[in-house]
């Protein structure tokens, strides 16, 4: 069904200091030694604190983290942003020299003379800061939080490391790096930007491997379109770049006992829905007393239940025609995700009363390799729940029109097939004008079962958030596309043109549980084939075609209902 990553969405940083000219640095050695007033063996100490915070901009799935300070090549400002480069420079290396109180008297007596009393002057850039050195913006509790964060955030990748990689895996002739950022949800992994020096695929592959080599399972590499990149890549198509992040941190973790314990429950109380749905079904054989409390607002004294025992056996070929479509579907992504060596979680089920579930939300529990592998997951699981459902729905309405069947037919309200343009044109056309163009149709329980299970399949197939349909036209087409088809289709739920009475609580659900896209694949630029976009594409316009209600004009034209005109 739907999938849903779970990495932790927050932000934290890690913001630096920068110095100006004739700023002087001291270590927390210097500090005590002039207090205490004992000298100090030497000691060589780099500078190089840098704190962030998180920026609203996102890159490929990752939220930005915006730096304040000093970097690896000694200038200091906001990294991340537009601005990231114009900030005047420092070299921040200094030393603490060995110095007597003879020294200090004189370091305080001439100003011009090295702070360390060493004979060495620290290199400082000769465009002059004209910044303080700590930002006025941000308050001494606003930099504590962020350092109280970064201890509590994800492990970040080893500068070390870093170094270490970018000598040993980058190079000439597969990626030249010309800068590093901070790269993930909270700035814990890196990000090298630079020139790509051969085919991409190629040199991911090489790139991936020289990485296996030199540091085992210890970090994932992703391939993502380069951040406001200011124009396409020479040897055609987007420039990319490389991020690094831990695997502990870029994976999720195993499914817990408490999730085993909520997903058995959510199938509980959808295996009970699907029974009250196979219940209402039979709504013109039930008692008055029971039809009156679930069709009267004003009821407010709940019947004996126990009236309802007799129509649970005649409920049930119902109930298990729509989980067969669900657990159909389910199959049809783990089928897919074999192959492929993606993991997937326990589908959580979401029990509705209507439509006997909303389907299911499963979560990915190792990282995509490719695009195509995200479609192809996505597509599967509705694909296979849509071929059960269409069988059951075609079956249904060839069993309706038979009349030895007549006695398991059941009663439904015409108007019901003004709910889909597609179902109920294709009803019509079975069923015939007489049966159609009446207050209720005889038609068979797998009717039901199909056209229920054709309502999830279509809703699920909605191109927003991380449902299948937001998860393919991602794979397919982007994220960019994603995020323009996603605003369309909230728009549509709002104002009802799709899902009918269905649209408000759908576009809740779609907002509580499933709005954010799902994350980067490891190589998150290869586009797919063009038949998996066509394969896309198609399923999307039979998806407005099946959520998009039957007009009164319409209806009336064709006979699908009475419709009563004033």
């Amino acid at each position: 069904m739907c999938f849903l990553h779970l990495h932790s969405m927050g932000t934290l940083t890690s913001v630096a200091f920068a110095t100006a000219t004739n700023i002087r640095f001291r270590s927390f050695h210097c500090n005590l030694r002039e207090k205490m007033k004992t000298p100090m063996p030497k000691v060589t100490t780099p500078l190089r604190e840098r704190y962030c915070f998180s920026s609203p901009e996102e890159t490929n799935g990752f939220k930005g983290v915006k730096c304040l300070g000093n970097d690896q090549n000694g200038r200091r400002g906001i990294d991340g942003g537009e601005n990231r480069d114009t900030k005047s420079s420092i070299i921040r290396d200094s030393t603490v020299e060995t110095a007597s109180h003879e020294e200090d008297a004189d370091e305080k007596s001439n100003s011009s003379s090295n702070e360390f009393g060493s004979d060495k002057t620290p290199y400082v850039s000769s465009r002059p800061s004209t910044e303080s050195p700590i930002d006025p913006t941000y308050s001494t509790f606003q930099i504590d939080s962020f350092k109280l964060m970064e201890l509590l955030g994800p492990e970040r990748v080893d500068p070390a490391d870093v170094k270490l990689i970018k000598d040993n895996i980058f190079g000439y002739s597969t990626f030249w790096v010309t800068k590093e950022e901070p790269f993930g949800d909270l700035g814990e992994g890196i990000l090298f930007l630079g020139n790509l020096r051969g085919k991409r695929e190629d040199v991911f592959a090489k790139l991936q491997r020289k990485l296996a080599e030199l540091a085992g399972d210890k970090y994932n590499l992703f391939m993502i379109e380069e951040p406001n990149s200011e124009g396409p890549d020479p040897r055609g198509g987007a420039r990319v770049s490389f991020g690094l992040l831990r695997k502990e941190v870029s994976e999720p973790g195993p499914t817990t006992l408490w999730q085993y314990v909520i997903a058995f429950i959510l199938f509980l109380l959808t295996i009970g829905s699907s029974v009250e749905l196979g219940i209402a079904s039979q709504i013109n054989r039930l008692p008055p007393d029971v039809v009156r409390y679930f069709t009267d607002p004003n009821a407010v004294e709940p019947p004996d239940m126990e009236l309802l025992y007799p129509f649970v056996d005649s409920a049930l070929p119902l109930a298990y025609g729509v989980l067969g479509i669900l657990l159909f579907h389910e199959l049809g992504h783990f089928l897919a995700a074999v192959p492929k060596k993606v993991k997937l979680s326990i589908p959580y089920f979401i029990p509705n009363i209507t439509l006997g579930s909303f389907g299911a939300i499963t979560q990915f529990k190792s990282i995509l390799p490719d695009r195509s592998t995200k479609v192809d997951i996505s597509l599967a699981g509705p694909f296979a729940g849509a071929a059960l459902s269409v069988s059951m729905f075609a079956v249904g309405l060839f069993l309706s029109t038979n009349p030895d069947a007549a006695s398991d037919l059941v009663q439904v309200p015409s108007m019901l097939f003004q709910g889909s343009l597609l179902l109920g044109l294709i009803s019509r056309a079975t069923l015939g004008y007489a049966a159609m163009h009446a207050t209720t149709v005889s038609i068979h329980p797998l009717v039901i079962a199909g056209w229920c299970g054709l309502t999830t399949t279509a809703f699920n197939m909605l191109p927003v958030g991380c449902l299948d349909g937001g998860r393919a036209v991602q794979g397919a087409f982007g994220k960019n596309v994603l995020v323009t088809f996603g605003l369309s289709t909230y728009v549509m739920l709002g104002l009802r043109v799709l899902g009918g009475p269905l649209a408000l609580p759908w576009g809740l659900y779609v907002l509580i549980c499933q709005r954010t896209p799902e994350k980067a694949c490891l190589n998150d630029v290869t586009e797919v084939g063009t038949w998996r976009k066509a394969l896309v594409g198609t399923a999307i316009i039979l998806v407005v075609l099946t959520l998009l209600p039957v007009w009164d004009e319409l209806a009336e034209e064709v006979g699908i209902g009475l419709v009563n005109t004033f």
